[in-house]
């Protein structure tokens, strides 16, 4: 009993064959060494992040954190820990969660470094001890107090 079949369509037997698999493979290689280009979240904001001790962070010389299950990407977008960048100051864009914290960060290239974004604004509701203190006026009338627009 031969429970093994002959081999028929071996790509030995037929050299046409696996010499178009090979040149396929190098020229699928060659166009994935190119560089990559990374689209990026329309909200995604530009920022320089210092990991302190994760997962307190410095971005933009003020104290943050990063939220929990916070993804770290680096130039080649593969997942990076922070452990690994503690101390180092990075050129990054970011995204926060619902909470405000920290969630996406993308590791920048020089190349998408020098790519015009938005810049860190200040999140309406959090504030951090080292934030300087709001300008109020507190003789601002009710009726002239700025109005809510959704």
């Amino acid at each position: 009993m031969n429970r093994c079949p002959p081999i028929l369509h071996s790509p030995l037997r037929r050299p046409q064959r696996w010499l178009a698999a090979l040149a396929v493979s190098i020229f699928t290689l060659g166009a994935s060494a190119q560089a990559m280009v990374r689209e990026f979240p329309k909200n995604a904001l530009r920022g320089t992040l210092v990991i302190t001790a994760a997962p307190d962070i410095t971005l933009d010389g003020r104290v943050d954190r990063l939220s929990p299950g916070a993804r770290i990407r680096d130039p080649q977008n593969m997942l990076i820990m922070s452990g690994v960048l503690v101390g180092q100051e990075l050129v990054v864009n970011y995204t926060r969660e619902s909470a405000g914290m920290v969630h996406e960060v993308w590791i920048l290239s020089p190349q998408e470094a020098q790519v015009k974004r938005s810049f860190a604004l200040s999140i309406g509701n959090i504030r951090f001890a080292s934030d300087p203190a709001p300008a109020v006026n507190l003789q601002l009338p009710f009726d002239q107090l700025p109005k809510y627009k959704p």
